[in-house]
């Protein structure tokens, strides 16, 4: 292993890691599991699993349609789901979270609404360094109504550049929809000081917080967001759910996204009107037991404490960061240190494909992502077609750390690379 670095974090790792069965497991070759993937998905709890398992097994039923004590149950558990998110990220109003299948449909689900009566001269702005699914539902929703999109740039550090944001967001801004944590950069934004901007001007301010939610204490209630997207399974919940929380005011104003079963008030063959918030936006059989095992996720992490796990991440990403620019001919992406920075890594080794890295570190048990890790423009700014990711989360170890620091060394003779 790596010579040990100075490392202190509030979490007791090792009882973290209990609750998490997969981390045991020893992979081909006999190495453990490192699993550096956490940005990508995270790894679920027991408990999560656990509550998900109940739900099928003894409460199983459709919600808001079944007259029977199962069907009471299901709707009270799914609902109950909605309460323990809406508490989880400081929303006033529980009707305020709609539950979609994850983050990139929640995204679109706000271009579309939102856009319903954008024409040409219309102006939209994000940035350079969106993932795809705050990228392309904005480039649809131009593309339907002759709205221009614009975007903020990317400086040589990973920080996004303001210089120009006088000039960006203006009086024909209507929508500013920017990330809050980069998942490739780990980049920290200042979405409040950016979003008072927005809203001085009318606009209105969509964030992506797919990685910002897991790793952090989000409240909705001071963020200065409008609208506010995250998915489930970053946050050691189910896949196949995620949340968009928008003030219920504005919610009140969107139309329908999908219509269905659940989505209406009174359907005619001349016509339809529509339920109220959440429902409006919930067409069909929703996500019962993913908003079960959502609600029990929230719950672990809010019993482990946000806090805590914030310095956790911060904690192992400055560990991380001072581990890889150890090594000979690595150059990461963004920032250096661990300043308004999440807990992902990116970076490519001289002389070896990202994929080669990560098909290396495998054979070693070591889990990271290798890609454009769905922000191509990101990439093509900083010259390079993808990038190495590794990404850390409660469960992470300093020695996990030091697993790829070593790992990484052996990837460079493995590929003699000078």
């Amino acid at each position: 292993m790596s010579s040990a670095r100075t490392f202190s974090s509030p979490l007791d790792t090792q009882s973290v890691r209990a609750d998490f069965p997969i981390l045991s497991r020893v992979l081909a070759n006999d190495f453990p599991l490192v699993y550096l993937d956490s940005a990508n998905s995270s790894q679920k709890p027991a408990q999560v699993v656990k509550a998900i398992e109940d739900h099928y097994l003894i409460h199983n039923a459709n919600v808001a349609r079944a007259m029977h004590q199962l069907g009471a149950e299901a709707t009270a558990a799914y609902e109950g789901g909605r309460d323990k998110v809406a508490a989880f990220i400081g929303a006033p109003n529980r009707d305020e979270i709609v539950f979609t299948k994850n983050a990139s449909e929640a995204l679109n689900l706000a271009a579309h609404t939102l856009g319903a009566g954008f024409k040409p001269g219309d102006e939209i702005v994000i940035s350079e360094m969106e993932h795809h699914s705050n990228i392309v539902p904005w480039q649809l929703l131009c593309e339907r109504t002759g709205a221009t999109l614009r975007w903020f740039g990317v400086t040589d550090e990973g920080r996004l550049d303001l210089s120009n944001i006088e000039e960006l967001i203006n009086e024909r801004t209507k929508v500013v929809s920017l990330t809050y944590v980069s998942n490739v950069l780990g980049t920290v934004n200042p979405i409040t000081e950016i979003a008072a901007k927005a809203h001085a001007i009318g606009a209105i301010v969509v964030v992506d917080a797919s990685q910002a939610v897991p790793q952090m204490p989000v409240d909705v209630s001071t963020l200065g967001a409008d609208l506010l997207a995250f998915t489930g399974h970053k946050v050691v919940g189910p896949t196949g759910i995620g949340v968009l929380w928008g003030r219920y005011d504005l919610l009140e104003q969107l139309p329908p996204f999908l219509g269905g079963g659940e989505m209406i008030e009174i359907v005619r063959m001349t016509g339809s009107t529509y339920a109220p918030p959440p429902a409006r936006f919930e067409a069909g059989t929703p996500p019962i037991a993913q908003a079960v095992g959502l609600g029990a996720a929230v719950d672990y992490l809010a019993g482990i404490g946000m806090d805590k796990i914030a310095a956790h991440e911060h904690a192992i990403t400055a560990y991380a960061l001072e581990g890889l620019q150890t090594v000979p001919g690595l150059r990461i992406f963004g920032p250096t240190e661990a300043v308004d920075r999440g807990g992902a890594v990116s970076f490519e080794l001289e002389g070896v494909h990202p994929h080669d890295v990560a098909t290396v570190l495998d054979t070693r048990g070591i889990a990271v992502r290798a890609g454009h890790a769905c922000a191509r423009p990101l990439h093509e700014r900083f010259g390079v077609q993808s990038s190495t990711r590794a990404s850390f989360y409660l469960y992470t170890t300093p020695e996990e750390v030091d697993a790829l620091v070593d790992g990484l060394g052996f990837v460079r003779s493995f590929f003699k690379v000078a």
